[in-house]
């Protein structure tokens, strides 16, 4: 049975899963070799889901019953975003496990986001990515976000910037 052969469910996550997307973050950063270690200050804090479901809302992809990808979305003002100007909508930390990337799960969660700043008002999604990452650098584009190189972010007490795309809606 393939990958795409599943249905895909996208829904909000719950506490339950929080360990299960804390993996899937992990080896999604670390198998694509953006991080060295998970020790890294970034690592560890993007591993700590409670506290990004505590600012924004978290969502997962499920494929036959297992979570395979998770998104963070937030709206400007609800503290937790980078970029987001008002009237906008910010997501981060998308990510698929490696074993299933390239199934649609990343797409479909980035469809959910988008739906759901539609439905709340909003005039532009907005996200952050890495420098030189090859794969989310491919698939925004891909998915109609333009690069924003005015709104780049910088990682507090870091030496990371973050790349910014932004889709119109």
């Amino acid at each position: 049975m393939s990958a795409r052969s599943t249905s895909l469910t996208v829904r909000e996550a719950t506490e339950a899963d929080y360990a299960e997307i804390a993996r899937i973050t992990w080896s999604a950063y670390l198998g694509a070799g953006y991080f060295a270690d998970a020790e890294h200050p970034y690592m560890r804090q993007i591993a700590d889901v409670g506290y990004r479901a505590a600012r924004g809302t978290v969502l997962v992809a499920e494929r036959g019953g297992r979570i395979v990808g998770s998104v963070t979305l937030m709206a400007y003002g609800d503290g937790f975003e980078q970029v987001a100007r008002e009237g906008e909508f910010e997501f981060r930390l998308l990510v698929v496990d490696p074993a299933v990337q390239r199934s649609g799960a990343g797409s479909a969660l980035v469809a959910e986001v988008e739906a759901r700043a539609r439905r709340a008002g909003a005039t532009a999604v907005v996200l952050t990515t890495g420098e030189g990452w090859e794969a989310p650098n491919a698939l925004y584009p891909r998915l109609g976000y333009e690069r924003a190189p005015e709104l780049d972010w910088p990682i507090p007490e870091t030496d990371i910037m973050l790349p910014v795309y932004r889709k119109v809606l």
